[in-house]
């Protein structure tokens, strides 16, 4: 057993222990510190090493969004004419990926509305067409409904710009589907204003 040195017998195990700790965190950050120091400094690399490749114009595509101000106010309207007819829905705005940019969940609207209007907006929005017909091409062809994150129920309206799909609205709750789609007009409409 080899045998301790003066200023090890004074401290006990547990005393050595945390001064052993805190002799490897200090080291552990000024480590740190160099890394971080070397991380923030201008790297010195070749022009040719850093330079973007340029992409012809033909190459790119430009896509029109719908803004939140006009999401908002299309939400707005839907969930206003729904709230006149003493109906209890949620209303969604999604852009023409399926993200949405709002949701407005009118008071006492069902757990279910949230998710169902969403996925008529994005299927309306996808389709390029109101989700009532849509839900009449069923009949033709069963196995769209497989398609993920569509609702092939009325409810949905494209909003377009220049006859292209940017945006979809959809709306949930209401006793028919007639009803929420009347609504998801109106919001349309007051994007259109």
């Amino acid at each position: 057993m080899k045998a301790m040195n003066p200023v090890q017998q004074k401290f006990s195990r547990r005393a050595r222990v945390a001064t052993g700790g805190a002799v490897l965190a200090a080291v552990a950050l000024s480590g740190f510190g160099a890394v971080s120091a070397n991380a923030s400094a201008p790297a010195t690399t070749s022009a040719a090493a850093t330079s973007a490749a340029a992409v012809p114009d033909q190459a790119t595509t430009a896509s029109t969004h719908l803004t939140i101000d006009a999401a908002t106010k299309a939400a707005q309207a839907a969930l206003d004419a729904a709230e006149k007819e003493n109906q209890r829905v949620t209303v969604a705005v999604v852009d023409r990926n399926g993200n949405t940019i709002v949701t407005l969940r009118g008071d006492g609207a069902g757990p279910q509305s949230y998710e169902s209007a969403e996925r008529k907006a994005f299927t309306a929005a996808a389709w390029n067409a109101p989700t009532s017909q849509l839900a009449e091409r069923l009949q033709q062809t069963p196995n769209l409904k497989d398609i993920p994150g569509t609702l092939f129920l009325a409810g949905g309206v494209p909003v377009t710009a220049e006859k292209a799909p940017i945006a979809g609205i959809g709306v949930a709750g209401a006793p028919s589907g007639a009803l929420d789609e009347k609504f998801a007009q109106t919001g349309a409409n007051a994007v259109a204003r």
